[in-house]
């Protein structure tokens, strides 16, 4: 596996959260994960709030709530349960309506 060994851990936690997730799903949720502001997070927690972003943003309704003026935390309650259903089609057990916040 190329890469830095934060890199290969952070697919290593990606094929262990959700095995199922697609392709061009994986390589977004990385590229987020890499970002500079994860950079001291440990590798599994920054894949995670990658991943719950990730599918907020490009699965869910979220930017269009934002769009019309709910709050961030109003938009992620409205579709904290799609959220969880695109996670757990790819085989996620975790959940954010657990509680678990994710960075933007």
């Amino acid at each position: 596996m190329a890469g830095t060994k934060r890199q290969q851990a952070i697919r290593r936690a990606l094929r262990a959260l959700a095995p199922g997730i697609p392709l061009s799903d994986a390589e977004a949720v990385v590229t987020l994960a890499e970002r500079r502001h994860m950079k001291d997070l440990p590798p599994p927690t920054a894949l995670w709030l990658a991943l719950g972003s990730h599918v907020r943003h490009v699965h869910t309704d979220y930017e269009r709530l934002l769009g019309e003026g709910y709050d961030r935390d109003a938009a992620r309650f409205f579709v904290a349960e799609e959220t969880d259903a695109v996670l757990a089609g790819w085989g996620c057990q975790r959940s954010v309506s657990d509680g678990e916040d994710a960075e933007e």
